[in-house]
Protein backbone atom coordinates (compact mmCIF):
# COMPACT_ATOMS: atom_id res chain seq x y z
CA UNK A 1 0.00 0.00 0.00
CA UNK A 2 1.16 3.78 -0.62
CA UNK A 3 0.67 6.46 2.55
CA UNK A 4 1.42 9.30 -0.39
CA UNK A 5 -1.58 10.99 -2.08
CA UNK A 6 -2.48 10.82 -5.46
CA UNK A 7 -1.55 13.14 -7.96
CA UNK A 8 -4.57 15.15 -6.92
CA UNK A 9 -4.41 17.73 -4.45
CA UNK A 10 -6.06 20.77 -2.33
CA UNK A 11 -2.51 22.22 -2.91
CA UNK A 12 -3.26 22.46 -6.76
CA UNK A 13 -6.88 21.64 -7.51
CA UNK A 14 -5.10 19.12 -9.54
CA UNK A 15 -7.38 15.86 -10.04
CA UNK A 16 -6.62 12.20 -11.24
CA UNK A 17 -8.87 11.92 -14.47
CA UNK A 18 -9.04 8.06 -13.57
CA UNK A 19 -10.27 5.70 -11.37
CA UNK A 20 -7.47 3.74 -11.82
CA UNK A 21 -4.31 4.57 -9.95
CA UNK A 22 -0.83 3.23 -10.10
CA UNK A 23 0.20 3.37 -6.20
CA UNK A 24 3.88 4.24 -5.88
CA UNK A 25 3.62 6.63 -8.56
CA UNK A 26 0.17 8.51 -7.54
CA UNK A 27 -0.18 8.82 -11.89
CA UNK A 28 -3.18 7.81 -13.37
CA UNK A 29 -2.86 3.43 -14.81
CA UNK A 30 -4.01 4.62 -17.93
CA UNK A 31 -2.29 7.86 -19.04
CA UNK A 32 -3.76 9.32 -22.56
CA UNK A 33 -2.57 11.58 -24.92
CA UNK A 34 -6.04 13.02 -25.17
CA UNK A 35 -6.07 14.55 -21.73
CA UNK A 36 -7.19 18.21 -21.56
CA UNK A 37 -3.94 18.39 -18.38
CA UNK A 38 -5.93 18.17 -14.70
CA UNK A 39 -3.55 16.24 -12.87
CA UNK A 40 -0.09 17.51 -11.10
CA UNK A 41 2.41 16.29 -14.32
CA UNK A 42 0.06 18.09 -16.72
CA UNK A 43 0.31 21.20 -14.65
CA UNK A 44 3.80 21.24 -14.13
CA UNK A 45 4.56 20.68 -17.89
CA UNK A 46 2.33 24.53 -18.21
CA UNK A 47 3.51 25.97 -15.19
CA UNK A 48 6.95 24.42 -14.38
CA UNK A 49 8.99 24.98 -11.05
CA UNK A 50 6.21 27.30 -9.45
CA UNK A 51 4.39 24.20 -8.99
CA UNK A 52 6.66 22.77 -6.54
CA UNK A 53 4.43 25.07 -4.38
CA UNK A 54 0.99 25.23 -3.46
CA UNK A 55 -1.28 27.56 -5.75
CA UNK A 56 -3.88 27.79 -3.59
CA UNK A 57 -2.42 30.01 -1.08
CA UNK A 58 -3.80 33.87 -0.40
CA UNK A 59 -7.08 33.21 1.08
CA UNK A 60 -6.50 29.84 1.92
CA UNK A 61 -4.66 27.38 4.68
CA UNK A 62 -2.23 24.85 3.94
CA UNK A 63 -1.88 21.15 5.18
CA UNK A 64 -0.18 17.77 4.40
CA UNK A 65 -2.71 15.57 2.82
CA UNK A 66 -0.20 12.44 3.58
CA UNK A 67 -2.09 9.11 5.44
CA UNK A 68 0.57 8.69 8.06
CA UNK A 69 1.20 5.62 9.53
CA UNK A 70 0.97 6.22 12.95
CA UNK A 71 -0.71 9.51 14.82
CA UNK A 72 -2.86 9.92 17.60
CA UNK A 73 -5.83 8.59 16.88
CA UNK A 74 -3.90 5.09 17.74
CA UNK A 75 -4.30 5.46 21.11
CA UNK A 76 -7.29 5.95 23.24
CA UNK A 77 -7.86 8.02 26.42
CA UNK A 78 -7.91 5.78 29.19
CA UNK A 79 -10.29 6.49 31.90
CA UNK A 80 -10.39 5.69 36.29
CA UNK A 81 -12.67 5.41 38.61
CA UNK A 82 -11.01 5.72 41.81
CA UNK A 83 -9.97 8.53 43.90
CA UNK A 84 -8.73 11.65 43.05
CA UNK A 85 -5.05 13.84 41.94
CA UNK A 86 -4.62 17.15 42.65
CA UNK A 87 -8.18 17.82 44.19
CA UNK A 88 -10.06 17.11 47.54
CA UNK A 89 -11.56 13.79 47.35
CA UNK A 90 -14.73 14.68 47.95
CA UNK A 91 -17.54 14.85 45.13
CA UNK A 92 -17.97 18.38 46.10
CA UNK A 93 -14.85 19.15 44.98
CA UNK A 94 -13.44 16.31 42.38
CA UNK A 95 -15.51 17.68 39.49
CA UNK A 96 -13.96 19.23 35.86
CA UNK A 97 -14.80 22.86 37.54
CA UNK A 98 -11.69 22.38 39.65
CA UNK A 99 -9.59 21.31 37.16
CA UNK A 100 -6.29 23.61 37.03
CA UNK A 101 -5.75 23.88 33.32
CA UNK A 102 -2.66 26.72 33.82
CA UNK A 103 0.46 26.57 32.96
CA UNK A 104 3.44 28.74 33.87
CA UNK A 105 6.90 28.90 31.96
CA UNK A 106 10.06 31.18 31.81
CA UNK A 107 13.72 30.95 33.56
CA UNK A 108 13.67 34.90 34.35
CA UNK A 109 10.02 36.76 33.19
CA UNK A 110 7.45 34.13 34.05
CA UNK A 111 4.38 33.86 32.00
CA UNK A 112 1.27 32.54 33.03
CA UNK A 113 -1.21 30.50 30.56
CA UNK A 114 -4.66 29.91 31.05
CA UNK A 115 -4.78 26.55 29.24
CA UNK A 116 -2.33 24.35 27.86
CA UNK A 117 -2.13 26.15 24.52
CA UNK A 118 -0.47 28.44 22.21
CA UNK A 119 -1.68 29.64 18.82
CA UNK A 120 1.92 29.23 16.59
CA UNK A 121 2.99 31.44 14.17
CA UNK A 122 1.09 33.50 11.54
CA UNK A 123 0.88 36.83 9.98
CA UNK A 124 -1.50 35.90 6.81
CA UNK A 125 -5.11 35.56 6.75
CA UNK A 126 -7.37 36.87 9.74
CA UNK A 127 -4.06 37.72 12.21
CA UNK A 128 -5.85 40.60 14.09
CA UNK A 129 -8.44 38.10 15.69
CA UNK A 130 -5.77 35.47 16.07
CA UNK A 131 -4.12 37.61 18.10
CA UNK A 132 -6.55 38.87 19.86
CA UNK A 133 -8.80 35.82 20.51
CA UNK A 134 -5.10 34.66 21.94
CA UNK A 135 -5.24 37.33 24.68
CA UNK A 136 -8.90 36.69 25.33
CA UNK A 137 -8.04 33.09 25.77
CA UNK A 138 -5.22 33.49 28.17
CA UNK A 139 -2.80 31.95 25.96
CA UNK A 140 0.83 32.72 24.22
CA UNK A 141 0.55 33.75 20.36
CA UNK A 142 3.47 34.09 17.78
CA UNK A 143 3.70 36.53 14.69
CA UNK A 144 5.13 35.02 11.85
CA UNK A 145 8.13 35.59 10.24
CA UNK A 146 8.77 38.18 7.46
CA UNK A 147 6.09 39.71 8.76
CA UNK A 148 7.85 42.80 6.69
CA UNK A 149 6.73 41.72 4.03
CA UNK A 150 3.72 42.25 4.36
CA UNK A 151 4.09 45.80 4.72
CA UNK A 152 3.37 48.04 2.39
CA UNK A 153 4.45 51.23 4.55
CA UNK A 154 8.31 49.38 5.72
CA UNK A 155 10.46 52.19 5.65
CA UNK A 156 14.40 51.07 5.49
CA UNK A 157 17.57 52.97 5.71
CA UNK A 158 21.11 51.50 4.93
CA UNK A 159 19.94 48.06 5.24
CA UNK A 160 18.00 47.86 8.26
CA UNK A 161 14.10 48.42 9.15
CA UNK A 162 13.39 51.65 10.74
CA UNK A 163 9.45 52.19 10.08
CA UNK A 164 7.36 49.12 10.17
CA UNK A 165 3.62 49.97 11.50
CA UNK A 166 2.38 46.82 10.81
CA UNK A 167 4.02 45.39 13.82
CA UNK A 168 2.52 48.02 16.02
CA UNK A 169 -0.75 47.28 14.68
CA UNK A 170 -0.21 43.20 15.32
CA UNK A 171 1.21 43.74 18.77
CA UNK A 172 -1.50 46.11 19.61
CA UNK A 173 -4.00 43.28 18.76
CA UNK A 174 -2.82 41.29 21.69
CA UNK A 175 -2.08 43.96 24.25
CA UNK A 176 -5.82 45.42 23.97
CA UNK A 177 -7.13 42.24 25.24
CA UNK A 178 -4.23 41.56 27.34
CA UNK A 179 -5.26 40.04 30.83
CA UNK A 180 -2.68 38.87 32.37
CA UNK A 181 -1.94 35.71 30.72
CA UNK A 182 0.30 34.81 27.57
CA UNK A 183 2.37 36.35 25.70
CA UNK A 184 3.05 38.20 21.89
CA UNK A 185 6.19 37.10 20.70
CA UNK A 186 7.74 38.00 17.41
CA UNK A 187 9.18 35.08 15.19
CA UNK A 188 12.29 36.41 13.23
CA UNK A 189 14.26 34.31 10.56
CA UNK A 190 18.06 35.10 8.81
CA UNK A 191 16.54 38.02 7.01
CA UNK A 192 14.56 39.76 9.73
CA UNK A 193 17.38 39.22 12.03
CA UNK A 194 20.09 40.99 8.63
CA UNK A 195 17.24 43.49 8.23
CA UNK A 196 17.23 44.82 12.00
CA UNK A 197 13.86 43.65 13.04
CA UNK A 198 14.24 42.15 16.50
CA UNK A 199 15.79 46.07 17.29
CA UNK A 200 13.06 47.94 16.23
CA UNK A 201 10.24 46.16 17.23
CA UNK A 202 12.14 45.88 20.97
CA UNK A 203 12.98 49.22 20.76
CA UNK A 204 10.22 51.36 18.45
CA UNK A 205 7.15 49.24 19.45
CA UNK A 206 7.76 47.23 22.39
CA UNK A 207 7.97 44.01 22.12
CA UNK A 208 9.07 41.90 24.50
CA UNK A 209 9.67 38.10 23.42
CA UNK A 210 11.79 36.81 19.89
CA UNK A 211 11.35 33.50 18.65
CA UNK A 212 14.26 32.23 16.94
CA UNK A 213 13.50 29.93 14.24
CA UNK A 214 15.57 26.80 13.32
CA UNK A 215 13.03 25.34 11.02
CA UNK A 216 9.03 23.44 11.06
CA UNK A 217 7.43 20.87 9.41
CA UNK A 218 5.83 22.32 6.75
CA UNK A 219 8.58 24.27 5.63
CA UNK A 220 11.84 22.70 6.20
CA UNK A 221 13.55 24.94 3.98
CA UNK A 222 12.85 28.53 3.02
CA UNK A 223 10.31 29.55 0.52
CA UNK A 224 11.22 30.37 -3.06
CA UNK A 225 8.69 33.01 -4.27
CA UNK A 226 8.91 33.99 -8.34
CA UNK A 227 8.79 37.01 -9.00
CA UNK A 228 7.15 38.49 -11.88
CA UNK A 229 9.70 41.70 -13.64
CA UNK A 230 12.83 42.88 -13.11
CA UNK A 231 11.34 46.47 -11.08
CA UNK A 232 9.70 43.97 -8.35
CA UNK A 233 13.08 41.97 -8.15
CA UNK A 234 14.68 45.10 -7.01
CA UNK A 235 11.99 46.22 -4.62
CA UNK A 236 12.75 42.60 -3.18
CA UNK A 237 16.66 42.93 -3.05
CA UNK A 238 16.27 46.56 -1.40
CA UNK A 239 14.16 45.08 1.56
CA UNK A 240 16.82 42.29 2.23
CA UNK A 241 16.07 39.37 0.77
CA UNK A 242 18.03 37.11 -1.91
CA UNK A 243 17.16 37.45 -5.66
CA UNK A 244 18.48 34.80 -8.04
CA UNK A 245 19.31 36.09 -10.50
CA UNK A 246 20.67 39.41 -9.20
CA UNK A 247 18.73 42.16 -10.48
CA UNK A 248 21.81 44.95 -9.80
CA UNK A 249 24.15 42.62 -12.11
CA UNK A 250 24.45 45.05 -15.45
CA UNK A 251 24.37 41.85 -17.38
CA UNK A 252 20.78 40.14 -15.77
CA UNK A 253 19.46 43.41 -16.89
CA UNK A 254 20.52 43.39 -20.19
CA UNK A 255 19.18 39.86 -20.72
CA UNK A 256 16.21 41.03 -19.29
CA UNK A 257 15.78 44.30 -21.67
CA UNK A 258 16.71 41.44 -24.20
CA UNK A 259 13.92 38.82 -23.44
CA UNK A 260 16.36 36.42 -22.56
CA UNK A 261 15.82 36.23 -18.68
CA UNK A 262 15.27 33.76 -16.38
CA UNK A 263 12.79 33.80 -14.24
CA UNK A 264 13.76 36.35 -10.85
CA UNK A 265 12.80 34.34 -7.84
CA UNK A 266 13.32 35.38 -3.69
CA UNK A 267 14.66 32.75 -1.73
CA UNK A 268 14.60 32.92 2.67
CA UNK A 269 18.54 32.39 4.03
CA UNK A 270 19.01 29.28 5.53
CA UNK A 271 19.24 29.48 9.45
CA UNK A 272 23.15 28.12 10.19
CA UNK A 273 23.44 28.17 14.04
CA UNK A 274 26.43 27.21 15.88
CA UNK A 275 25.98 26.42 19.65
CA UNK A 276 28.89 30.13 19.95
CA UNK A 277 26.81 31.86 17.28
CA UNK A 278 23.19 31.03 18.92
CA UNK A 279 24.60 32.40 22.28
CA UNK A 280 26.08 35.60 21.10
CA UNK A 281 22.48 36.34 19.01
CA UNK A 282 20.53 35.78 22.64
CA UNK A 283 22.83 37.55 24.36
CA UNK A 284 22.52 40.80 21.81
CA UNK A 285 18.44 39.93 21.88
CA UNK A 286 18.60 40.19 26.18
CA UNK A 287 20.80 43.33 25.55
CA UNK A 288 17.71 45.15 23.32
CA UNK A 289 15.33 44.48 26.08
CA UNK A 290 14.10 40.52 24.87
CA UNK A 291 12.41 39.42 27.93
CA UNK A 292 11.93 35.67 26.93
CA UNK A 293 13.37 33.92 23.98
CA UNK A 294 11.75 30.80 22.22
CA UNK A 295 12.88 28.37 19.86
CA UNK A 296 11.15 27.07 16.49
CA UNK A 297 12.24 23.54 15.38
CA UNK A 298 10.96 20.91 13.67
CA UNK A 299 11.30 17.03 12.71
CA UNK A 300 14.75 17.28 11.17
CA UNK A 301 17.29 14.65 12.23
CA UNK A 302 17.20 13.25 15.77
CA UNK A 303 20.76 14.44 16.75
CA UNK A 304 20.21 17.75 15.49
CA UNK A 305 16.96 17.82 18.06
CA UNK A 306 19.18 16.51 20.64
CA UNK A 307 21.68 19.64 19.82
CA UNK A 308 18.84 22.31 19.56
CA UNK A 309 17.54 21.28 22.93
CA UNK A 310 21.04 21.31 24.55
CA UNK A 311 21.34 24.55 23.09
CA UNK A 312 18.09 25.74 24.16
CA UNK A 313 18.75 24.83 27.49
CA UNK A 314 22.47 26.26 27.89
CA UNK A 315 20.89 29.75 26.65
CA UNK A 316 18.19 29.33 29.23
CA UNK A 317 15.32 29.35 26.17
CA UNK A 318 11.85 29.79 28.03
CA UNK A 319 9.92 27.60 25.38
CA UNK A 320 10.78 25.66 22.32
CA UNK A 321 7.92 24.49 20.02
CA UNK A 322 7.89 21.54 17.75
CA UNK A 323 6.48 21.06 14.41
CA UNK A 324 5.54 18.02 13.31
CA UNK A 325 5.03 16.53 9.72
CA UNK A 326 0.88 16.87 9.48
CA UNK A 327 0.55 20.36 10.23
CA UNK A 328 0.84 22.92 8.14
CA UNK A 329 -0.51 26.20 7.34
CA UNK A 330 1.54 28.82 5.06
CA UNK A 331 3.38 28.91 1.55
CA UNK A 332 5.33 25.99 1.91
CA UNK A 333 5.99 23.25 -1.15
CA UNK A 334 3.28 20.73 -1.35
CA UNK A 335 5.75 17.67 -1.39
CA UNK A 336 7.83 18.83 1.57
CA UNK A 337 4.48 19.23 3.29
CA UNK A 338 3.40 15.44 2.57
CA UNK A 339 6.76 13.53 2.36
CA UNK A 340 9.50 14.85 4.80
CA UNK A 341 9.58 15.22 8.89
CA UNK A 342 8.61 12.98 11.95
CA UNK A 343 4.94 12.58 12.43
CA UNK A 344 4.17 14.95 15.34
CA UNK A 345 3.66 11.71 17.32
CA UNK A 346 7.25 10.23 16.41
CA UNK A 347 8.50 13.54 17.04
CA UNK A 348 6.96 14.12 20.35
CA UNK A 349 8.71 10.68 21.21
CA UNK A 350 11.90 11.46 20.22
CA UNK A 351 11.61 14.79 22.10
CA UNK A 352 10.51 13.13 25.18
CA UNK A 353 13.64 10.21 25.48
CA UNK A 354 15.88 13.25 25.09
CA UNK A 355 14.43 15.50 27.31
CA UNK A 356 14.20 12.49 30.26
CA UNK A 357 18.58 12.25 29.03
CA UNK A 358 18.70 15.74 29.63
CA UNK A 359 17.02 16.18 33.19
CA UNK A 360 19.10 12.63 34.10
CA UNK A 361 22.57 15.11 33.42
CA UNK A 362 21.29 18.01 35.90
CA UNK A 363 19.54 20.24 32.76
CA UNK A 364 17.10 22.49 33.80
CA UNK A 365 14.60 22.03 30.71
CA UNK A 366 12.68 24.92 28.66
CA UNK A 367 9.29 24.25 28.34
CA UNK A 368 8.41 22.50 25.44
CA UNK A 369 5.30 22.70 23.01
CA UNK A 370 4.31 20.10 20.93
CA UNK A 371 2.21 21.35 17.22
CA UNK A 372 1.25 20.09 13.61
CA UNK A 373 -2.39 18.76 13.07
CA UNK A 374 -4.10 18.93 16.16
CA UNK A 375 -7.22 20.35 16.41
CA UNK A 376 -9.80 18.90 19.10
CA UNK A 377 -9.55 18.57 22.60
CA UNK A 378 -8.58 14.32 22.21
CA UNK A 379 -6.23 15.37 20.28
CA UNK A 380 -4.72 18.05 22.67
CA UNK A 381 -5.14 15.53 25.88
CA UNK A 382 -3.41 12.56 23.97
CA UNK A 383 0.06 15.33 23.04
CA UNK A 384 -0.30 16.39 26.68
CA UNK A 385 -0.27 12.90 28.39
CA UNK A 386 2.20 11.49 25.46
CA UNK A 387 4.65 13.76 27.07
CA UNK A 388 5.24 12.22 30.34
CA UNK A 389 5.11 15.68 32.04
CA UNK A 390 7.81 17.42 30.05
CA UNK A 391 5.55 18.79 27.07
CA UNK A 392 3.66 22.31 28.49
CA UNK A 393 1.43 22.43 25.96
CA UNK A 394 -0.37 22.15 22.43
CA UNK A 395 -0.18 24.03 19.43
CA UNK A 396 -3.34 24.92 17.77
CA UNK A 397 -2.50 26.94 14.56
CA UNK A 398 -4.47 25.98 11.88
CA UNK A 399 -7.81 25.65 13.65
CA UNK A 400 -7.51 28.40 15.50
CA UNK A 401 -7.36 30.67 12.26
CA UNK A 402 -10.08 28.79 10.64
CA UNK A 403 -11.82 29.59 14.28
CA UNK A 404 -11.15 33.29 13.35
CA UNK A 405 -11.91 33.47 9.85
CA UNK A 406 -15.49 31.73 10.70
CA UNK A 407 -16.33 33.61 13.18
CA UNK A 408 -15.72 37.02 11.59
CA UNK A 409 -17.46 35.88 8.08
CA UNK A 410 -20.42 34.26 10.64
CA UNK A 411 -20.41 37.52 13.00
CA UNK A 412 -20.87 39.75 9.61
CA UNK A 413 -23.40 37.37 8.19
CA UNK A 414 -25.20 37.78 11.54
CA UNK A 415 -25.38 41.87 11.00
CA UNK A 416 -26.51 42.31 8.07
CA UNK A 417 -29.40 39.99 8.63
CA UNK A 418 -28.57 36.71 6.62
CA UNK A 419 -28.39 34.74 9.93
CA UNK A 420 -26.95 31.06 8.13
CA UNK A 421 -29.62 28.20 8.77
CA UNK A 422 -27.46 26.27 10.97
CA UNK A 423 -27.44 28.52 13.62
CA UNK A 424 -30.94 30.30 13.34
CA UNK A 425 -32.05 28.09 16.13
CA UNK A 426 -29.98 29.75 18.89
CA UNK A 427 -31.24 33.18 17.98
CA UNK A 428 -30.86 36.33 15.78
CA UNK A 429 -28.04 38.28 17.40
CA UNK A 430 -24.46 38.36 18.07
CA UNK A 431 -25.10 37.80 22.23
CA UNK A 432 -27.59 34.99 21.39
CA UNK A 433 -25.87 33.19 18.95
CA UNK A 434 -21.92 32.46 20.21
CA UNK A 435 -22.65 31.15 22.91
CA UNK A 436 -19.46 31.66 25.15
CA UNK A 437 -20.10 35.69 24.99
CA UNK A 438 -21.56 34.93 28.69
CA UNK A 439 -17.75 33.85 29.64
CA UNK A 440 -15.81 36.58 28.01
CA UNK A 441 -18.32 39.57 29.64
CA UNK A 442 -17.37 38.04 32.88
CA UNK A 443 -13.83 38.34 31.58
CA UNK A 444 -13.99 42.15 30.81
CA UNK A 445 -17.46 43.56 31.32
CA UNK A 446 -20.16 44.19 29.15
CA UNK A 447 -18.31 45.72 26.24
CA UNK A 448 -17.45 42.06 25.54
CA UNK A 449 -20.25 42.35 23.47
CA UNK A 450 -18.55 44.53 20.71
CA UNK A 451 -15.34 42.60 20.27
CA UNK A 452 -14.66 41.52 16.95
CA UNK A 453 -16.44 38.28 16.22
CA UNK A 454 -13.35 36.58 14.75
CA UNK A 455 -11.79 37.30 17.56
CA UNK A 456 -14.40 35.62 19.60
CA UNK A 457 -14.30 32.70 17.50
CA UNK A 458 -10.74 32.02 18.89
CA UNK A 459 -11.81 32.12 22.42
CA UNK A 460 -15.29 30.04 21.89
CA UNK A 461 -12.82 27.63 20.14
CA UNK A 462 -10.57 27.66 22.61
CA UNK A 463 -12.71 27.37 25.54
CA UNK A 464 -14.45 24.27 24.21
CA UNK A 465 -10.97 23.14 23.95
CA UNK A 466 -10.43 23.95 27.12
CA UNK A 467 -13.92 22.88 28.51
CA UNK A 468 -13.31 19.05 26.70
CA UNK A 469 -9.35 19.20 28.83
CA UNK A 470 -11.15 19.20 31.77
CA UNK A 471 -13.41 16.48 30.91
CA UNK A 472 -11.21 13.68 29.79
CA UNK A 473 -8.60 14.99 33.05
CA UNK A 474 -11.46 14.41 35.52
CA UNK A 475 -12.03 11.20 33.79
CA UNK A 476 -9.08 9.85 34.68
CA UNK A 477 -9.02 11.78 38.34
CA UNK A 478 -6.48 13.88 37.51
CA UNK A 479 -7.30 17.73 38.35
CA UNK A 480 -3.79 19.31 37.67
CA UNK A 481 -2.28 19.26 33.82
CA UNK A 482 1.00 18.22 35.64
CA UNK A 483 -0.08 14.97 36.39
CA UNK A 484 -0.61 13.81 32.95
CA UNK A 485 1.41 11.04 31.77
CA UNK A 486 1.58 8.49 29.20
CA UNK A 487 -0.76 5.43 31.64
CA UNK A 488 -3.72 7.89 30.89
CA UNK A 489 -3.22 6.82 26.96
CA UNK A 490 -4.30 3.11 25.61
CA UNK A 491 -2.24 1.89 22.20
CA UNK A 492 -4.90 0.58 20.26
CA UNK A 493 -1.92 -0.77 17.40
CA UNK A 494 0.57 -2.72 17.36
CA UNK A 495 2.33 0.79 15.92
CA UNK A 496 1.66 2.73 18.95
CA UNK A 497 2.73 0.12 21.58
CA UNK A 498 5.87 0.09 19.73
CA UNK A 499 6.31 3.50 19.59
CA UNK A 500 5.70 3.47 23.56
CA UNK A 501 8.37 0.38 24.15
CA UNK A 502 11.01 2.90 22.32
CA UNK A 503 10.81 -0.31 19.34
CA UNK A 504 9.38 2.13 16.85
CA UNK A 505 12.98 4.11 15.59
CA UNK A 506 15.75 2.04 14.70
CA UNK A 507 18.78 2.64 18.00
CA UNK A 508 20.12 6.17 17.11
CA UNK A 509 24.45 5.74 15.86
CA UNK A 510 26.21 8.30 17.48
Amino acid sequence: MSYSPKLSSGFTFAKNRSAFISPQSGMCSFCTQDCNGTCELAQAAVLGAQTVYPTTTGNNQIASEKDYPIDFSHFNINGRVFGAQGANETQDEATIFNVNLERTYGFIHPVRMAMPVILPALIKLNWQDYFAGAAMAGVTCVIGEHARNNEPNLKIDNGKVTDFPLLKKALDCFNRYDRGYGQIVLQCNVDDDLMGVPKIAMEKYGAKAIEIKFGQAAKGTQPVIQVKDLETAFVKQQQGNLVFPDPSDPSVQKAYHDGVCPNFYTYGRLPLWTENSIMAHITKLRDMGAQNIYFKMAGYDRMDIERVLRMACEAQVDMVTFDGAGGGSGYSPSKMMNEWSLPTVCLEDVVVRICEQLKSEGFFLPAMVMTGGFASEDQVFKGLAYGDGHILGIGLCRASMAAAMTGKTIGEQIKTGNVPERFKPYGSTIEEIFCDLPDLRALYGIEANQFPTGAIGVFSYLNKIAFGLKHFAALNRKFNMDLLDKSDLIPLTSEARALMANEWFEPLKK
